[in-house]
């Protein structure tokens, strides 16, 4: 019982981090009904300026100064590619964001080469004892900034004028546009925040257990993407239950791997898209998207 509790801690405050990562996808997604497969590469950016600036500027100076270049670097991706890219089919779209990634990603693990790189953060090793259940405290600080962010960010959603400007964009593009919403700036607006967020969970993808950030950071990343099918690409609430089950399926299936050894070595990395593909079996448009009708 005490392996299943300190598992299933692990997988809410991962999954609490996949769920950024996942809202990231499904603001970009309602903004521009474009998927975007450049996120992973925000994640290593944010990490990346994290790791290398806080020798010298401290960790939160660093954190901040990661968060910001990330945000940018999205809002720079949507003015500069996406927005003067010359298609209107989203499917295009989203495979000119695969050219974005593999750019990006190419020149920071150039970059990082075969070094591990540290983010210097304040938590350190240091385990906190819930009874006999020991836990991270870098996991325990996950999961609370994430329900911090998550909720902050639904109550922009439907609260501010920037909130509802994405909704009704998200809703019929055109008579936004109508309606004197400036489509453009939401879009760069869904970027940049879709950076910020990704910059926030590669922090915590890259800390204690994990050794840091090295080359193999975006494949971590991208374990978030059937956390956002799962859930639903038009869905915030879809983020988030997706997440949080494809996070716990991980942690579950990784700590008793070795009473599903019949099903091969590396189930946990596996798991999460096989949950995804048995979902959309059931319920194409993921767990809390829209199904989209069609009249005959």
């Amino acid at each position: 019982m005490i392996t299943f509790l300190e598992l299933l801690v692990n997988g809410i405050s991962v999954g609490a981090v996949y769920a950024l990562i996942a809202l990231g996808f499904v603001i970009i997604f309602k903004a521009t009904e474009v998927v975007n497969f450049a996120h992973a590469s925000l994640l290593l950016v944010g990490g990346f300026v994290v790791a290398k600036l806080h020798p010298s500027i401290g960790f939160w100076a660093a954190l901040a100064l990661g968060v910001t270049v990330a945000a940018a670097v999205g809002a720079l991706i949507e003015f500069l590619i996406i927005r003067r890219a010359n298609v209107t089919s989203h499917s295009v779209l989203a495979i000119v964001t695969i050219g974005v990634d593999i750019v990006l990603v190419t020149e920071l693990t150039r970059r990082i080469g075969t070094d591990v790189l540290a983010l210097g953060d304040p938590w350190r090793d240091r385990v906190l004892h819930l009874g006999e259940v020991s836990v991270a405290q870098t996991r325990v600080v996950a999961l609370g900034v994430a329900a911090a962010l998550i909720t902050a960010f639904l109550l922009a959603f439907k609260y501010t004028n920037w909130g509802i400007a994405m909704r009704a964009t998200a809703e019929d593009s055109e008579t936004a546009a109508l309606m004197g919403v400036r489509r453009g700036r939401v879009s760069m607006g869904a970027w940049a925040v879709a950076g910020a967020l990704a910059a926030v969970a590669a922090l915590f993808l890259c800390v204690f257990p994990t050794p840091g950030l090295d080359r193999s950071t975006t494949f971590a990343a991208m374990k978030a993407f059937p956390a956002a099918i799962l859930g639903g690409l038009d869905s915030t609430t879809g983020a988030l239950a997706g997440g949080l089950i494809i996070g716990v399926t991980e942690a579950m299936m990784s700590g008793y791997q070795n009473d599903l050894a019949f099903l091969g070595r590396g189930i946990g990395d596996v798991a999460p898209f096989l949950v995804m593909i048995v979902v959309l079996l059931i319920r194409p448009a993921g767990l809390f998207g829209t199904r989209e009708l069609a009249r005959v």
